[in-house]
């Protein structure tokens, strides 16, 4: 069937170019064509090329062309050619110029120290993640070593978080960050206020649910398994007095409006900041009537502050091309070495 127009909305769901939903999408037979999304680069550089082989077939090159043209690991100049390309095909609006009247929005990092079990068992992993980093002299050895590392990153995070991350017998252990969170909680849930509470992991989010029950706060929770999430939505936004929605950022970072919470926590960093604001963005938006606070849990003199030091040094990568390339693969030898110095 002939199309007049063919419009995507969410593109980045067709940033696989080799997941069924990009090809049956670029099959699609249509005069005009045209892609609506928020994070055009979510992960890589080749979720750009997915949308542009959708939007305009050809414009980029094809797939191998444009990986090769625009590598910027050997060409300095990668990023600003790519945005000259790209730009007289892109209507960029930021929130500011649409919704000049939203309320301020202020972010702010709040630091949890580890103690007793989670400090041990966070040490030990450092310990082994350092003896790799050590035996690194080449750019070679690393790529050799990558997949150990980036677990090893995986695993500090997850300790962080809470030590039954990475032991299931460990669910009972305490995790300073449960503990943050329980004391920026108590007040919010007293006053009335409802607080989106965000985390990556989905195991987390469990245990977190588990926690809320125990004090009896009013909870809602989405996660890729979600089903009913329109209705879900509909009953926060409507719900009387205070409230706790725990969301899995993959499942709830974008496509929902939750305008009755004003609070937003981050319970762990996610190595793309533009994702962290598509999170906050689910409060901070068109119907929004109050100051936004959004809060980043991080554990203090871990992995989790160096992370964030490093987001804030490469935001480069996505000022570029409206994006960033895969933060973790873009990790250098010296990046890794800070990550895990003392």
């Amino acid at each position: 069937m002939r199309w007049l127009a063919a419009i995507l909305d969410e593109a980045q769901y067709i940033k696989n170019p080799d997941s069924q939903t990009a090809q049956a999408a670029r099959a699609l037979q249509a005069e005009h064509r045209l892609a609506l999304t928020g994070t055009p680069i979510e992960n890589r550089l080749l979720d750009l090329w997915s949308i542009f082989a959708f939007a305009m077939p050809g414009a980029l090159g094809n797939r191998a062309h444009f990986l090769r043209r625009f590598n910027a690991q050997y060409d300095p100049l990668a990023r600003r050619r790519l945005a000259a390309r790209v730009r007289p095909f892109l209507l960029r609006r930021t929130k500011m110029q649409v919704a000049k009247d939203l309320p301020d929005r202020v972010e702010e990092d709040l630091l949890c120290v580890m103690e007793g079990e989670q400090r041990t068992l966070y040490r030990a992993e450092l310990k082994r993640a350092r003896q790799i980093i050590l035996g690194l002299k080449s750019n070679q050895q690393l790529n050799d070593e990558r997949f150990n590392i980036l677990t090893s990153l995986l695993r500090l995070r997850q300790i962080c978080c809470h030590p039954g991350l990475v032991d299931g017998k460990l669910r009972e252990a305490e995790s300073a960050k449960v503990a943050g969170l329980l004391d920026l909680l108590d007040p919010l849930m007293e006053e009335g206020h409802k607080v989106l509470v965000f985390s990556q992991f989905v195991t987390m989010l469990d245990l977190l649910r588990d926690t809320v029950k125990l004090h009896q706060w009013p909870h809602f929770y989405l996660a890729g398994d979600t089903e009913n999430r329109g209705e879900l939505v509909k009953e926060f936004q409507s719900a009387k007095g205070g409230a706790v929605f725990l969301i899995s950022l993959k499942a709830g970072g974008f496509g929902l409006n939750l305008t009755a919470a004003s609070y937003v926590v981050l319970f762990d960093p996610w190595w793309n900041p533009a994702v962290e604001n598509q999170a906050i963005d689910r409060t901070h938006r068109i119907g929004q009537t109050r100051k936004v606070m959004a809060y980043r849990l991080l554990v203090r003199d871990s992995i989790e502050q160096k992370i964030r030091a490093l987001q804030k040094q490469k935001t480069a990568l996505m000022d570029g091309v409206l994006g960033e390339e895969r933060f973790a693969q873009s990790l250098t030898l010296e990046d890794l070495r800070v990550l895990f110095a003392e």
